[in-house]
């Protein structure tokens, strides 16, 4: 596997953005856990999670109660080891109701590109079917052809 490191470039760092969303959306927390240092950091709205296990835990559950989910990541900014993006995901819970999840993320990685420090603020608003944006078949990546974050509704 060819891991990207840091010092990133706008090249990079678009790889390395779209290759998380590509995990996230295959919702398998042990892909997404290897992304992360052994002693990662994480906050996640008002979770505090420190290493892989309690990553893979932490996703284990998300995805238990976060049904059909389907996430677009868009790079905000970055510097040597450090990338921001802004996020949108869908959902839907046990009975049914839909999601949609805007947030932000701050990235840090260590020397050999592992993310050792994520900060996460969320927000949920509740949607009905047919405000969805997100239909591509899931789990699986978002196709080419679906624009990801296009506004902020």
């Amino acid at each position: 596997m060819n891991v990207i490191r840091p010092p990133f470039t706008l090249e990079t760092t678009t790889v390395k953005v779209q290759l998380a969303e590509d995990a996230w959306n295959s919702r398998d927390p042990q892909r997404v856990s290897l992304a992360y240092s052994v002693d990662s950091e994480w906050r996640n709205r008002d979770r505090f999670l420190r290493g892989r296990e309690q990553i893979r835990e932490f996703l284990s559950g998300k995805w238990e109660r976060e049904l059909d989910y389907r996430l677009t990541k868009s790079l905000w900014s970055f510097s040597d080891n450090r990338i921001a993006v802004r996020f949108q995901y869908e959902y839907h819970d046990a009975q049914g109701q839909w999601f949609r999840a805007y947030g932000n993320e701050l990235w840090e990685f260590d020397d050999d590109g592992l993310m050792r420090r994520r900060e996460a603020s969320i927000n949920d608003v509740t949607i009905s079917e047919p405000e969805r944006k997100f239909h591509w078949p899931a789990p699986g990546p978002r196709p080419a052809e679906d624009a990801g974050i296009s506004e902020i509704k």
